[in-house]
């Protein structure tokens, strides 16, 4: 009798994981994204790996659906990200070029060979060997080091997990709406083509050309021939993301994450300015955004019945 019970419990449990309901909203969902994905930015095998990536971990088990479940919150941000490109911020807002490098120039100018240099344009005639490479490495830190973070959280702290994910997806959230109220150039794009506007402008690698030439390889040429949006650099969420990783390292105790994080955070602001993709400007507008994410988050929303009921929902689903 006890062996037959187990049998029944196992064919109940294994029944309610593959549910007909499951399977028909996971089967909608993923179509759902294919189709829209393709009429937004066409198609490409990247939405095929991260469909299949998502329901491969979906049904491989309950500790896989747990996991994926919660990491959703980064797919969010990967397809709001991607779907940026359907709908240009240039098209929405005066584009600032000369005023931002004006600024800039006003503000943190250098004087040097008789007249004033941004930060960008010094360094571009400082530059260093070991600078390039250097900048390189932090600037390939930017989204690796906040998802090792985020699974190093999920088998340790998963409420904080889901705080940590939920506020990075909000500083995106932050972010993305600056992109369209102030669209902005990079130094780069100053420096190749003045203070035009040229709207269908690719994205380019910039000072980070010099890290890929070193060492012979195409991992940032690759990168930014992928990138959304020229004219957003402003803030430079190159700039938050470590820095949330940063606050929770350092609340949570979490090891060599506190050391890490406090080296490369420093590292990834100098790689931006250095490689001539942001304004000391924009850095500090990443910074703002980071820190203005984490007190909504905290003061506002976690007060709020609603957002504590979906918080408890997540909690039980990961």
């Amino acid at each position: 009798m006890d062996s037959l019970s187990t049998i029944t419990e196992s064919n109940t449990t294994a029944t309610s994981f593959y549910s007909r309901k499951t399977l028909l909203t996971t089967t909608l969902i993923s179509m759902a994204y294919l189709l829209l994905s393709l009429l937004l930015v066409g198609f490409k095998t990247d939405q095929l790996a991260l469909v299949l990536l998502f329901n491969t971990l979906y049904y491989l088990s309950r500790g896989t659906r747990k996991f994926i479940t919660g990491f959703s919150i980064f797919i969010v941000y990967w397809i709001l990200y991607d779907y940026m490109k359907a709908f240009p911020n240039y098209k929405f807002a005066d584009v600032h070029i000369a005023s931002i490098y004006h600024a800039e120039k006003n503000i943190f100018g250098i004087a040097a060979g008789g007249g004033i240099l941004t930060p960008n344009e010094y360094w571009q005639l400082h530059g260093q060997t070991w600078l390039d490479v250097m900048s390189g490495f932090f600037y390939l830190c930017w989204i690796p080091l906040p998802l090792v973070f985020a699974v190093y959280l999920f088998y340790t702290n998963r409420m904080q997990f889901l705080h940590f994910a939920l506020i990075f997806l909000l500083v995106n959230l932050l972010g993305f709406v600056v992109y369209y109220l102030c669209p902005a150039a990079p130094p780069w794009y100053v420096q190749q083509h003045g203070f035009e506007l040229l709207p269908h402008t690719p994205g380019n690698t910039a000072g980070l050309i010099k890290f890929d030439q070193f060492f012979q390889v195409n991992i940032f040429q690759a990168l930014y021939a992928k990138g959304s949006n020229v004219f957003a650099a402003m803030p430079s969420l190159h700039s938050a993301y470590p820095l949330i990783v940063l606050v929770f390292a350092w609340r949570n105790r979490t090891g060599l994450f506190r050391p890490v994080s406090a080296i490369v955070t420093p590292g990834i602001w100098f790689a931006a300015v250095y490689t001539g993709h942001h304004y000391i400007l924009d850095v500090l507008a990443g910074i703002l955004c980071a820190f203005s994410g984490i007190l909504l988050y905290e003061r506002v929303l976690c007060r709020q019945y609603f957002f504590i009921s979906f918080l408890q929902y997540l909690r039980s689903h990961t």
